[in-house]
């Protein structure tokens, strides 16, 4: 049976989360709302990276299994698709892939971006996440770069996650300035629940000189997630892009 990936493109302040959930609207309800209205069959869409609510994502991916050939369709399917959509949730492409490919398991890599602005912006308030605070940008950068030496992220991931470990393998951290924010920029094999909150939350603290650079190291070493902070706001942080060998 012909396998095709969808890839999609949200903004998540008014959903919770990308996966499916009980008695809330979520990225997927919505999408496999629309492929059963324009498609009048049901579909069961696997999702590639959850992301938590109110996360956006610039890029993130579907995939499902169908008998109808969609790619000899003479009608755009994502123009009818879109139309139907929310205007907040875009459906960029659906391209057929092999049978065994996985959009979950198959990627290599993700990355995300969390944005934080320091002066009050109006235009800024629902895409990144105002913080009046005076931080030590290389302090931050220091803590950025420890990130990159370690790999069990225990106390970075919330409770109640369905994970056999907790060991992710970082391919990049750093902060920079984009357009007068202040950026986080983080890209991994994987992320587990919470994470990428967590580590902006505690090198906030780092930057703020609340807790030195040898206590965030110790944070780690603790395997302890209610030593780390959490508390930063979800509608700042947006899933840049998903990887795979071939595309």
């Amino acid at each position: 049976m012909p396998r095709y990936f969808i890839e999609v493109s949200y903004k998540g302040a008014v959903y919770s989360g990308f996966q499916v959930q009980k008695n809330s609207n979520t990225i997927q309800a919505e999408v496999e709302r629309a492929l059963e209205i324009f498609f009048k069959q049901k579909f069961t869409l696997t999702g590639s990276s959850r992301t938590d609510t109110g996360v956006h994502a610039l890029q993130n991916f579907f995939h499902f299994d169908v008998r109808v050939s969609l790619s000899h369709q003479e009608n755009n399917n994502e123009y009818h698709l879109n139309s139907i959509l929310p205007k907040d949730i875009v459906i960029k492409k659906i391209f057929e892939v092999p049978e065994n490919m996985h959009c979950r398991f198959d990627a290599i890599s993700r990355e995300y971006k969390y944005f934080i602005y320091q002066y009050k912006n109006p235009f800024l308030k629902d895409i990144a996440y105002y913080f009046p605070y005076k931080l030590d940008f290389d302090k931050l950068n220091k803590a950025a770069t420890l990130i990159m030496h370690q790999n069990d992220f225990t106390s970075f991931s919330k409770k109640n996650t369905q994970v056999k470990n907790f060991i992710c393998e970082i391919m990049k951290s750093e902060w920079t300035i984009e357009n007068g924010t202040l950026v986080y920029n983080v890209k991994a094999n994987r992320f587990l629940r919470g994470m990428v909150k967590g580590l902006v939350g505690t090198m906030l603290r780092v930057g703020r000189e609340i807790i030195s650079l040898e206590e965030f190291e110790k944070i780690f070493e603790s395997r302890d997630c209610t030593i780390a902070d959490f508390s930063v706001a979800p509608h700042a942080l947006f899933l840049i892009s998903i990887n795979y060998n071939g595309f």
